[in-house]
C-alpha cells in the first residue's frame, strides 16, 4: 500500500460544511449536553471544534454510548461486520431517541 499523505480532514470539503443555519456561535447547551449508557446518538462532525472528532468515514452513522472518558463518550458503533469504539465530544453527537 501507499504511504498516505495528509490528515484526516483531507477530502472532506462537503461533508464537513455546516449548513447556513447552523454557521457562527456555537450552541453551549449542545457543547455540555449529557448522555447516559445505552443511549442512541447519531454521529455528526461540528468542524468549528477539532476536540473530540472522530475519523470522516464514520460521519452520518449511528451508535450506542458505552461509557465517557474526561469530557468526551465512548460510542460503539457497527463498520461493515466489525465493531468499533470511538470516543467523540457531544459537539458532534445528536440525540436519536427521546
Amino acid at each position: 500500500m501507499v504511504t498516505r499523505i495528509g490528515t484526516k480532514r483531507r477530502k472532506t470539503r462537503h461533508k464537513l460544511k455546516r449548513a447556513r443555519s447552523e454557521k457562527g456561535k456555537l450552541s453551549l447547551s449542545r457543547y455540555f449536553q449529557k448522555f447516559a449508557e445505552g443511549e442512541q446518538v447519531g454521529l455528526k462532525i461540528n468542524s468549528n471544534v477539532a476536540r473530540g472528532q472522530f475519523f470522516p468515514r464514520f460521519h452520518g452513522h449511528c451508535g450506542t454510548v458505552v461509557g465517557s472518558r474526561g469530557r468526551c463518550y465512548e460510542v460503539k458503533i457497527r463498520d461493515g461486520g466489525k465493531e468499533k469504539r470511538l470516543y467523540v465530544h457531544p459537539i458532534h453527537l445528536i440525540k436519536l431517541h427521546e
